[in-house]
């Protein structure tokens, strides 16, 4: 993996351990020369993971629709920064960029996103890893959700174990690093045909 997309919160949340996980898996990054794709904030825990990276001299690109621009402090100081006229662009362009995806702790926008990306993996548009570092327990209940969706037969076993989950980041990059997705078949859609 070249480059890895994390998609966190632009706040930093009342719990230390946030900041501090999120400065840990930018340092790692940058330890092992794997590029950062983010959302392009300097604040809460974007600016944390970005400006550990940047610290270790490792790349960071930033992807940001304009506008957010005014309602996120954008950080210019990026190795790229690619500001797009929509969402759907950026997740297009973060997808594109990036050979897997980890979510940290974060909002709506965060939980959003993962899941999209997790979609997209389910459906056979990609075959990258993606997964939660579930800090201080911060994803329990997404860990319960999946499971439970798992025992009611609405998510397949084999989806399931295509999402990682990891208290450490060193362990989940790891397992990041040995995952092998699935035999799953790409859905066409109309405009494919």
């Amino acid at each position: 993996m070249k480059r890895i997309c994390v998609y966190c919160g632009s706040s930093q949340g009342n719990n230390p351990a946030f900041v501090s996980a999120a400065a840990e898996f930018g340092r790692l990054l940058s330890s092992r020369q794997i590029g950062l794709v983010y959302g392009g904030s300097q604040r809460g825990l974007m600016g944390a993971v970005s400006a550990a990276v940047k610290a270790s001299g490792g790349e960071v690109i930033g992807v940001i629709p304009r506008g957010l621009c005014r309602k996120e402090v954008v950080d210019e100081n990026l190795t790229e920064l690619h500001v797009v006229d929509t969402m759907h662009e950026r997740k297009a362009m973060m997808e594109q960029l990036s050979d897997g995806f980890v979510a940290l702790p974060g909002g709506f926008g965060t939980f959003e996103e993962i899941l999209e990306i997790i979609t997209w993996a389910q459906l056979g548009l990609h075959h990258k890893p993606c997964a939660f570092l579930n800090v201080d327990g911060y994803y329990d209940s997404i860990v319960a959700l999946f499971d439970g969706a798992v025992s009611s037969e609405l998510i397949q076993p084999v989806y399931r174990h295509m999402v990682l989950f990891g208290h450490q980041p060193e362990s989940l990059l790891e397992r990041m690093f040995a995952y092998e997705p699935p035999k799953v078949e790409q859905v066409l859609w109309q405009s494919d045909i």
